[in-house]
C-alpha cells in the first residue's frame, strides 16, 4: 500500500513538472510573440517615387567606404575606418569629426553610381528598429540610411530619416514622420497600413518621409512623392536593431563637411553637409524624448490630406475643366450655327472691314494677344544682388550681379540657393501660370465663334485683359504693401536691421524696378550689398498686351455694330399644354413650295408700300423675332435688348 502511495507521488510529481514546463514555453513563445509584434508587426512598407536612385541601406555601406576627418584637418584621421573605432568618438569633443564617402562628393554623383553597383549581398537593404519604453507607453522606432540625399533644396552625403509607432498602454496609437527639420504626426485611423505594417511614402531624393503617395506640395519642401516606384515590403530588407550596432555612439557627421570652417558653417545652412547619427539628431531628442519630439510635429487630419490631394492633381483638375468648358462652349457655337448661322468669317474678331473703331478694336485685340503670347515664356519678374567687401567668405563674395529670385509663367516664383546650380522652385506646387493664360487665349477665340453684335466681344476683350494682367498686378500690389509689413523690431541698427527695413521700403516705393545698395556692418566685419528688382521683358509683355486688349474691348463696345446679318431663324407650329403657338416667323416664303397667284390689273395699279431697310429692324438673339433696332425689350420672349 505504501508502495503504490509513492508511485502515485511520484507520478503527480512528474505530471505536475511536465505541466508547469509547458506553461513556461507556452509564455516564453507568448514572450517572443509580443516582442515580436513591437517591431516586426509595425515594420514600414516603404513607396518610393519612380526616378529614386538610393534605398534604405546598411550603414556600414558608407563607413566602410569612408576616410575619417576632422574639420579644418586635410589629413584624414583614419582611411580605414571601423564601426567599433568611430562608436568610441562619442563625446562633444568629436563632433566636429565626419565620414567623407571616398567614392564622390556632394557636388556629383558619384557616390550614388557606386551604392548602386555594391555587393548587395554584404550591404543589404537594411531598416532599423528601437524600442523605447515611457511609463506604460511604448515608442517603436524605424531608422533608415541612404548613401546619399540628392533633394531639391539640399544635397549632401549620407542620410538618416526615422518614423516611430507610438503604443500607449490605454487610448489610440499615432504616428511620428520625420521630414527635413521636423515630420507630421497623425492618428492611428488615419494612417495608411496592411494589417499593422504602416505605409511610408519617401519622398525623391531628400527622402522626406509622407502619410499619403500625393503629399509634399505644401510648404517650400518641393518634395516629389510618389507610389510609382520601388517598394520595399518588411520581407525585402533586413530589420536589425539599431541598438546592437558598435557605430550607434558616433557623434560625427555621416557625409562629408567642407574643410574651412566658414564654409562648413554656410554650407551647414544650405543643408551641404552630412547629417549627424540617430542619437544626435534634433539636439538629441529624436533619440533621447521621441514621445516629446512626436508631439511637436505638425498634426495632420483628413482636411489638410484633402487639400493636398487637390494640390497635387491640380493640374488635372483643371485641364478637365478646361475640357469641359470648351465642350460646352462647343455645344453653344453649334446651336448659334443651328439658329443664327457662324457668319461669312465664322470668328468675329476677324471682321476687320474699313478703318473704322470696330476693326481698329479687333486690330488692336490680335496684337495684344501676340504680345501675351510672347511675354508666356520670357521672365515676369527679378531681383538679383551682389556683396562685395574686405574678410568676407569666398562663398559669400559674389562675382557681378546674381539671380535671387526670378519669376516666370513657366516655372512660377523660383530662387537661387548660393552654392547650388540652378534654379530652386519655391515649394513643388508649382503654378503654370502660362498654362492658364494660354488656355484663357483659347476660350477667348472660341467665345468670339459666330458672335453676332461688337458689344458683346468688347465684353469678352475686356474681361480677358483683366485675367491677363492679374498675375503681374498681383506682384504689384505685394511689393507695395512691402512696407508695411516690416515688423516694429527689424530697425535694430545693431543687427543691420536699419539697412533692411530701408531696401525693403525702397522696393515697395518702387516696384516696378529700382537699385539701392546698403553697408551692413556685423561683428566688426562690413559688406556691400547691392540690389536691384524690376519687371522682367515678359511682365512688360504681359502688361501691355493687357492693356491693349482692355482699350481693344473699350472700342468694341463703343462701336456697338453688329457683324453680319443672322439668318432669320425658322419657327414651327409647338404645343403648349395641347394648344398650338403659332409660329412667329418662316424662314421661306409661304409661297415656296406653290405657285404664286396670279396678280390682277388692279394690284399691278397700287403703289408699292416703303420697304423696310435692315437699318430699321434687328433679330432677338434669344427667339429670332424680328423686332425695331431700338426696342428695349423683345415683345415674343420678354429679352431685355439694352
Amino acid at each position: 500500500m505504501e508502495k503504490m502511495m509513492n508511485s502515485l507521488k511520484r507520478k503527480l510529481f512528474f505530471r505536475t513538472i511536465i505541466a508547469l514546463s509547458f506553461v513556461f514555453i507556452m509564455l516564453s513563445l507568448s514572450s517572443l510573440t509580443c516582442s515580436a509584434a513591437d517591431y516586426e508587426d509595425y515594420a514600414p512598407i516603404l513607396y518610393f517615387e519612380k526616378e529614386e536612385t538610393c534605398y534604405p541601406v546598411d550603414a556600414n555601406y558608407h563607413i566602410d567606404y569612408s576616410y575619417l576627418y576632422e574639420i579644418s584637418n586635410t589629413n584624414p584621421i583614419s582611411q580605414n575606418p571601423t564601426s567599433g573605432e568611430i562608436g568610441g568618438y562619442s563625446s562633444d569633443t568629436y563632433q566636429y569629426y565626419y565620414l567623407d564617402n571616398t567614392q564622390g562628393t556632394v557636388d556629383n554623383e558619384k557616390v550614388i553610381s557606386h551604392y548602386q553597383n555594391r555587393n548587395k549581398n554584404q550591404y543589404p537593404e537594411t531598416v532599423y528598429y528601437r524600442r523605447y519604453t515611457s511609463g506604460d507607453t511604448t515608442v517603436i522606432q524605424y531608422w533608415m540610411f541612404y548613401a546619399f540625399n540628392k533633394g531639391e533644396l539640399n544635397q549632401h552625403e549620407g542620410d538618416w530619416e526615422m518614423v516611430q509607432v507610438v503604443i500607449p498602454a490605454t487610448g489610440e496609437k499615432w504616428v511620428g514622420y520625420s521630414q527635413h527639420l521636423s515630420g507630421q504626426q497623425a492618428c492611428w485611423d488615419l494612417v495608411e497600413k496592411s494589417d499593422n505594417h504602416i505605409k511610408v511614402y519617401v519622398a525623391r531624393g531628400s527622402h522626406a518621409n509622407y502619410l499619403r503617395s500625393y503629399s509634399g506640395k505644401l510648404g517650400i519642401s518641393s518634395d516629389h512623392v510618389g507610389d510609382n516606384g520601388v517598394v520595399l515590403q518588411p520581407g525585402d530588407y533586413e530589420l536589425v536593431d539599431i541598438t546592437t550596432q558598435q557605430w550607434l555612439d558616433f557623434r560625427g557627421r555621416w557625409g562629408e563637411v567642407p574643410d574651412d570652417v566658414d564654409q562648413a558653417i554656410s554650407d551647414t545652412l544650405f543643408g551641404k553637409i552630412g547629417p549627424e547619427g540617430p542619437k544626435y539628431r534634433v539636439n538629441g531628442d529624436m533619440w533621447d524624448s521621441p514621445l516629446d519630439w512626436g508631439s511637436s510635429l505638425m498634426g495632420v487630419g483628413s482636411t489638410f490630406f484633402l487639400m493636398e490631394w487637390f494640390l497635387y492633381n491640380f493640374i488635372t483638375i483643371f485641364l478637365a475643366i478646361t475640357a469641359l468648358t470648351i465642350a460646352i462652349m462647343l455645344f453653344f457655337i453649334y446651336r448659334r450655327h443651328k439658329k443664327y448661322g457662324l457668319g461669312p468669317r465664322i470668328v468675329s474678331m476677324l471682321y476687320i472691314d474699313t478703318f473704322d473703331i470696330k476693326s481698329i478694336g479687333n486690330i488692336l485685340v490680335f496684337v495684344g494677344i501676340i504680345m501675351v503670347l510672347i511675354g508666356l515664356f520670357l521672365p515676369w519678374y527679378g531681383l538679383s544682388y551682389s556683396i562685395s567687401g574686405a574678410g568676407l567668405p569666398e562663398n559669400v563674395v559674389t562675382d557681378g550681379m546674381v539671380d535671387a529670385i526670378k519669376f516666370d509663367g513657366v516655372n512660377g516664383v523660383e530662387i537661387v540657393i548660393p552654392g547650388v546650380s540652378g534654379q530652386t522652385p519655391i515649394g513643388a506646387f508649382i503654378i503654370p501660370f502660362s498654362l492658364f493664360i494660354g488656355i484663357g487665349i483659347v476660350l477667348l477665340v472660341l467665345s468670339s465663334v459666330g458672335q453676332i453684335f461688337s458689344r458683346k466681344l468688347g465684353y469678352k476683350y475686356l474681361k480677358r485683359g483683366i485675367a491677363v494682367m492679374f498675375p503681374i498686378l498681383m506682384i504689384v500690389i505685394f511689393l507695395l504693401m512691402l512696407g508695411t509689413l516690416i515688423p516694429s523690431d527689424v530697425g535694430d541698427t545693431s543687427s543691420g536691421g536699419e539697412e533692411i527695413s530701408d531696401i525693403m521700403r525702397s522696393i515697395s516705393n518702387s516696384p516696378f524696378g529700382g537699385e539701392k545698395s546698403v553697408t551692413i556692418v556685423e561683428s566688426g566685419v562690413s559688406a556691400d550689398l547691392t540690389l536691384k528688382w524690376g519687371m522682367g521683358i515678359g511682365g512688360t509683355l504681359l502688361l501691355f498686351g493687357g492693356i491693349i486688349m482692355i482699350i481693344a474691348g473699350v472700342f468694341e463696345v463703343i462701336a456697338n455694330k453688329t457683324f453680319f446679318e443672322p439668318k432669320t431663324p425658322f419657327k414651327t407650329k409647338k404645343k403648349w399644354f395641347g394648344r398650338s403657338k403659332e409660329p412667329v416667323m418662316q424662314q421661306t416664303p409661304p409661297y415656296q413650295n406653290q405657285p404664286m397667284p396670279a396678280q390682277t390689273p388692279q394690284t399691278q395699279q397700287q403703289p408699292a408700300e416703303k420697304s423696310e431697310t435692315t437699318d430699321d429692324f434687328i433679330f432677338c438673339t434669344e427667339c429670332g423675332k424680328k423686332i425695331p433696332k431700338n426696342a428695349e425689350f423683345c415683345p415674343e420672349c420678354g429679352k431685355k435688348l439694352k
